[in-house]
Order: C-alpha cells, then sequence, then structure tokens
C-alpha cells in the first residue's frame, strides 16, 4: 500500500533571522560572532547541499494542529506509524500555548491552508515562552506570508508536496533548526551581558577613580574585592555601586 501523501506546493522555507541579528552585533565583544551555517535543505532528488545535523532517532511527542478533519488523520497515521506519539489533537482556534504547557511536545506541527494572525500570534506565544520546534504545513506560499511565519518562530515553512516518507526528515531539519538557532540566541544574550558587563565596571571604576582618588588599577582591584566579598558577578557588583552612588 502507498504512503499517505498531504497535498501541497513549492518547496521549504526555514529560519534566518537569528543570522541576520548576529550580523549587527558589535564585534569588539570577544571577536567577531560566527556565521551560522547556510540556510540549505536536502531536496528528495539529492542536489541541494545539507548542514549536518542530528537526526531525532528516538520517538517523538507531537502535537497536531489542524481544522481538516481528513488531514489531521493523514498526519496522525504518519506520525505513528513510524514510531511517534501523537499528544495533542488540536483546531488552530484552540489555546496552543496552553496546550503545549500541558502536554509538553517535542514537536509542534500545524497544517493549514494559510496561517491566520491569531495562529501567528499564538506561535510567537509559544517561541517565546516555551520555545521548541515548529513545523507549519500551507497551501500559501507567498513571501510575506512566510516572513511572518518565521519571525513568529516557525522552524520549518513547509509548501510543497508531502509523503508520509518525507516526513520525518523534515520534522528531522526542523528540530536541528531549532537547536542551531536557540545556540545562537543563547550566544547573542551572553554578548550583550558581556558588553553591559564591561560598560557597568568601567563606569563604577570611573566613580571610585573620583571619589577615591585611586588609580584604574586599584579601582579595579577595589570592586573585585567588593564582587567576592558580597558573593557577586563583577558586573552586578558594578551596577550595585552605581546603583548606591545615584543615592548619593
Amino acid at each position: 500500500m502507498t504512503a499517505p501523501t498531504l497535498k501541497r506546493h513549492g518547496g521549504i522555507a526555514v529560519r534566518t533571522r537569528a543570522s541576520k541579528a548576529l550580523r549587527h552585533q558589535d564585534s569588539s565583544a570577544n571577536g567577531a560572532m560566527p556565521h551560522p551555517r547556510a540556510q540549505t535543505l536536502q531536496r528528495p532528488d539529492g542536489n541541494d547541499s545539507t548542514p549536518a545535523f542530528e537526526p531525532a532517532n528516538k520517538p517523538m511527542r507531537v502535537m497536531l494542529v489542524d481544522d481538516d478533519h481528513d488531514r489531521l488523520k493523514l498526519l496522525r497515521e504518519a506520525l505513528v506509524g513510524s514510531g511517534n506519539e501523537v499528544v495533542a489533537e488540536l483546531a488552530t482556534s484552540s489555546d496552543l500555548l496552553t496546550a503545549v504547557n500541558r502536554h509538553q511536545p517535542d514537536v509542534v506541527l500545524i497544517d493549514v491552508d494559510a496561517p491566520s494572525r491569531d495562529t501567528l500570534e499564538s506561535l510567537g506565544q509559544i517561541a517565546r515562552d516555551r520555545p521548541r520546534p515548529i513545523v507549519l504545513f500551507a497551501a500559501n506560499s507567498d513571501a510575506e506570508t512566510i516572513r511572518r511565519a518565521m519571525r513568529a518562530g516557525v522552524s520549518a515553512y513547509v509548501v510543497d508536496g508531502m509523503s508520509a516518507s518525507r516526513l520525518k526528515s523534515v520534522i528531522d531539519v526542523a528540530i536541528a533548526r531549532f537547536h542551531e538557532h536557540q545556540a545562537l540566541k543563547r550566544e547573542l544574550e551572553d554578548t550583550k551581558t558581556r558588553l553591559a558587563d564591561r560598560r557597568d565596571i568601567d563606569r563604577a571604576k570611573g566613580v571610585l577613580m573620583q571619589r577615591r582618588g585611586l588609580s584604574e588599577n586599584d579601582a579595579y582591584e577595589l570592586l573585585r574585592r567588593m564582587a567576592m566579598d558580597r558573593n557577586l558577578k563583577l558586573g552586578d557588583a558594578a551596577r550595585a555601586l552605581l546603583a548606591a552612588a545615584d543615592l548619593i
């Protein structure tokens, strides 16, 4: 018996907003940020290159979202047939964030003709509060809809024909892109923190130099001892000193 087919057209889009954000970072924070790997996916004919990623070999907990019961049935059969667990089946009008909190899926899979504004807002809430890979199948392939979906946190936007045999590879790529994006996001946040710490430490040293007549090295050593005595990070100690200085 042939595998069920989910009829779509077009191609697959993947998230690139993390790499755009990184290109704007100040390279003075311990060197320039690394550029992410190329955002390309393997075509069925094998012509396109694919970045290396770890496929999901263990069964996945999947939350399905679809208003069409026939499509939902096809997706469920394909997922369960490949050894995965469907933990929830919802309509697009459902409270998706609450469902994610309740069912804790590994992947959220959505099949719609075109994602509505409410659906994209729900996906944005998931990406912000309970981030996890999101795969969106849609008939609408216009560029603006894809951009809005990527900004909302979609890991893979699929608009071409999808067979059950190809479903696993699409989810694997979405998971790999999601983890890559999360790593880049953490690196970006760490860089911002380091830059803020450096700025506040310099300001705190300036306050100590001005008010206590210290050299820059002596001011730094005093600030470092204050941080150790209070069991604080150096940046947090600097901010505490600056807050206290504003009150005097």
